[in-house]
């Protein structure tokens, strides 16, 4: 059987959540035509022992990659290049998937997918409520510019998207700085979202377990502005060139730009900037933003 989706999920010591993963792959209406490709940030709990013994029952096609540590984007950059079906889909070590989400996403692909798509892109549920995050898209809208959900107010929260692996593949790898590894691989998918819009799947695609304290990532964002912000200001010069975008977006990100790069002490922030007097008006604001983030950072130290 051809594998035309690929679920990954880059994991970094989560043994403790993966099972909840592979029984939601398990239980899919449709059992073929997909597989789960693990890449293994560098765990140094049991991983490698938990994901060897779920390839041994054979349940479902399952490929296992260790990588050294790097972060979550280097994570991406090694599924991308060991994926060879049409679409993915990255699934997180702690979220999963409803039993009906691959039937849903390989009939939709079927039915309206073309080259005019970057993909599809469904529903994120909380798990304690099962309710939408951020609500459901307006039931008339086939497609979807991804940017334009929030700038236009249509959609505010996370989504799940399916992307067509061949226009990954064309922007992977995403190259970061070294020391710095939280690098958002969103940076990925805002260049391919912003060439093609998006298939609406109206539905549930995954449920999100949203952790708490220091396994959070919202949580240590402010930490992660510290470590990271030259990976940080590099998004934010890719965010002022979107095309689906508005002028506060604009303005905003150029402000979170300022203040990375304040963070960085780098002096060619203005040189750098694709927005030169959006950057020059922002600075104040930024200055300002940069030392919130150190003031907020002092809490998770």
């Amino acid at each position: 059987m051809v594998t035309r989706l690929t679920v990954f999920t880059p994991t970094y010591n989560r043994a403790h959540t993966l099972r909840r993963v592979y029984e939601s792959l398990c239980t899919q209406t449709v059992r073929e035509g997909f597989e789960w490709l693990v890449i293994d940030d560098g765990s140094t709990d049991f991983t490698r022992q938990l994901i060897e013994g779920f390839i041994s029952e054979k349940r479902i096609p399952i490929r296992y990659i260790y990588k050294e540590n790097g972060g979550l984007h280097t994570g991406y950059n090694t599924a991308y290049a060991n994926i060879d079906s049409e679409l993915c889909v990255c699934i997180d070590s702690d979220d999963f998937m409803p039993d009906d989400a691959v039937e849903l996403i390989l009939k939709k692909w079927d039915s309206e997918g073309s080259s005019k798509y970057a993909g599809l892109v469904g529903l994120d549920y909380y798990l304690d409520s099962d309710t939408p995050i951020g609500g459901k898209l307006p039931d008339d809208m086939a497609s979807c510019w991804l940017n334009e959900l929030e700038t236009r107010g249509i959609h505010r929260g996370d989504m799940k998207q399916v992307m067509r692996t061949e226009l990954m593949k064309e922007v992977a790898p995403q190259i970061g700085y070294p020391g710095e590894k939280n690098f958002n691989p969103v940076y990925m998918l805002l260049q391919v979202c912003d060439r093609l819009p998006l298939l609406v799947i109206n539905r549930n695609l995954c449920y999100v377990d949203y952790q708490t304290g220091l396994d959070s990532m919202s949580e240590r964002i402010f930490l992660q502005y510290l470590d990271s912000p030259r990976s940080f200001a590099k998004l934010r010069r890719l965010e002022m060139t979107l095309r689906h975008t508005s002028a506060v977006r604009r303005f905003r990100v150029a402000i979170h730009y300022v203040s990375s790069c304040i963070i960085a002490r780098d002096r060619r922030w203005l040189a750098d900037s694709p927005k030169k007097l959006l950057t020059l008006l922002a600075a104040p604001a930024g200055y300002l933003l940069s030392r919130y983030i150190r003031h907020k950072a002092k809490q998770f130290t």
